[in-house]
């Protein structure tokens, strides 16, 4: 079974820099844009810019550029009819040489707002109307990994409140043991996207979806790394059931980036997609305990 990305949500692994790529359905109020990269020792600058065309020379609704020229700083800007606007310059890096990142540009009724390593950034106001924008560009002294299109507009005109249906927890830089309500809780068709890195010295990773009031684990995942095998169980009433380790490979391995895409049939967690930048790898487990 080949992994097929859930309504809303458009991952590109690994993308060659320089970048240009659609934004498939385009942007809209409440649409986010995930990068996760990296940024070299010698950096001097690069840019991220949203297109309202897909060739190099559209309007540009947002560049977003740091600059590391003595002076650091983060240049917005707009371009239009090939004129450039006003520069807003933020004199604060948030990036650093030779360190890994993870930028998200939420799209808000105000503007763009840009978070950096779970930290609050700047919102650019917007100066194009949001629904212009059909592509995005990266170019530049960065390494991206994922480029991850949460809430978009959809292919064939999928729409009406998709973007419920799908429940993004990224954990780069959240403390871990983490946990977290899903607002509105797992029901049939509803997408769990769990985006993290697997450190060095790892061990295991738990994974685990529970009932609220009783505590029951409705779906378990606990990747173990030295052993090479991801075990699937639930608990209902204290006590364990089966354990699933049937997998042809373990694409958890330290120092790799995942993506966990859990899916629910039936109101269970039934296909669980495991990313890593190079492949997908599919396991299908059987039905325990609603997830609320």
């Amino acid at each position: 079974m080949a992994f097929v990305a859930p309504p809303g949500y458009q991952p590109i692994y690994g993308p060659r820099i320089p970048y240009l790529g659609p934004i498939y359905g385009g942007l809209r109020e409440g649409s986010s844009i995930y990068l996760q990269g990296s940024i070299p020792d010698d950096i001097t600058r690069f840019f991220v810019n949203l297109l309202c065309g897909e060739s190099e020379s559209s309007d540009i609704a947002l560049h977003f550029n740091p600059r590391f020229d003595g002076w650091d700083k983060v240049v917005f800007n707009t371009c239009q009819d090939g004129s450039w606007q006003s520069e807003e310059k933020i004199r604060s890096m948030p990036f650093s040489k030779g360190q890994s990142f993870e930028m998200v540009i939420m799209v808000t009724s105000q503007g763009y707002q840009i978070k950096v390593n779970g930290n609050d950034f700047h919102t650019f106001q917007h100066r194009m109307p949001v629904e212009r924008v059909c592509a995005m560009q990266i170019a530049g002294d960065v390494s991206i990994q994922t480029i991850n299109v949460i809430g978009g507009g959809y292919p064939g005109n999928m729409g009406g409140g998709m973007e419920s249906y799908l429940f993004v927890i990224s954990l780069y830089f959240q403390p871990v043991p983490y946990s977290s309500m899903i607002p509105g809780g797992m029901f049939p068709k509803r997408t769990i996207i769990i985006r993290g890195m697997v450190p060095y010295g790892a061990n295991r990773i738990s994974i685990n979806f529970l009932v609220s009031r009783s505590r029951d684990i409705a779906f378990h995942m606990n990747p173990r790394v030295r052993e090479g095998t991801v075990v699937r169980n639930s608990m209902i009433g204290g006590s364990w059931g089966t354990e699933d380790r049937e997998l042809s490979l373990n694409p958890f391995m330290e120092g790799q980036y995942f993506d966990v895409s859990v899916h629910s049939i039936n109101i269970c967690p039934h296909n669980t997609f495991l990313r890593d930048v190079g492949a997908a790898h599919v396991i299908s487990t059987g039905c325990g305990s609603a997830v609320s």
